[in-house]
């Protein structure tokens, strides 16, 4: 029984770990993206993202989807 429990913490802490932010440098460039947005507008955002070579699916997703934003916090 002790097996399985071992296996079942060892799942899920690896499902946690693709979730979580590994570049904090990257989390940072993004997270100032989206001040430039909510300070002027969505194109300067998107320049400063783009010019910092954010992948393009993740400047959708923070820009055009924010409720799909990460929420959890770089460690």
């Amino acid at each position: 029984m002790n097996r399985n429990r071992r296996n079942t913490a060892g799942a899920s802490e690896v499902a946690q770990a693709q979730y979580e932010r590994r570049d904090i440098a990257r989390r940072d460039i993004v997270d100032y993206g989206i001040l430039v947005q909510e300070s002027r507008n969505t194109m300067s955002a998107l320049e400063y993202l783009r010019s910092h070579d954010i992948d393009p699916e993740v400047i959708a997703r923070v820009l055009l989807e924010p409720r799909l934003r990460r929420g959890v916090p770089c460690s």
